[in-house]
């Protein structure tokens, strides 16, 4: 039996502990409340409304991550030196294919969230197997995860996230879970 401890710091007023069960597998996705995963779904629905959202989120959200983790710009295929925030980025057809894709890949669990959420664990388990075979920690994990809380909160209408933070908090700390442990098993694989 294996237990990870994760610590997600979004901000300095908020620090979330999660403490995961290996053998207690499928319950983090499965056992969110409706509310939880309805607030999440309709905040998702506002910020899909957004003109090439994909292109908005998904490059605010990978110059955040890529901020934070800059060693992570290595993995991606990107060089050591290159600045996020900068507008060049922007310009770089490959740094925009990521983020489009990430975007594209949140958009798709999102989706799968309640009757397909078996679906969802196995692709999200795969995903955590491909994603550590590329190099990607499970360090980054809680950097990712802030950079997606400003990513949405940033395409929302002001103190809106506020009010569905804990909720975004709670499946991206669900479907992250599960992408780690796919990385685990990788791992152990190996």
């Amino acid at each position: 039996q294996y237990q990870i401890t994760l610590l997600f710091i979004f901000d300095t007023r908020y620090l979330l502990q999660f403490d995961y069960n290996l053998e207690a597998c499928n319950k983090m996705v499965s056992d969110m409340s409706y509310t939880t995963v309805s607030n999440v779904i309709d905040t998702w629905e506002q910020i899909r409304r957004i003109k090439d959202f994909e292109f908005v989120v998904g490059t605010k959200l990978f110059q955040k991550f890529f901020a934070l983790e800059p060693d992570a710009q290595r993995i991606f295929g990107f060089p050591d030196d290159m600045d996020p925030s900068s507008d060049d980025v922007l310009q770089n057809k490959r740094f925009v294919k990521h983020a489009k894709y990430f975007v594209q890949m949140i958009d798709r669990a999102l989706s799968l969230l309640g009757p397909e959420v078996e679906m969802l664990t196995e692709i999200l388990l795969e995903l955590g197997e491909k994603h550590s075979r590329y190099g990607v920690k499970p360090e980054f994990f809680p950097s990712m995860g802030r950079a997606l809380m400003e990513a949405v909160s940033c395409n929302l209408q002001e103190g809106e996230f506020s009010e569905v933070k804990t909720d975004w908090i709670e499946v991206y700390g669900a479907l992250s879970y599960d992408m780690i442990r796919g990385s685990r098993m990788a791992l152990n694989k190996e």
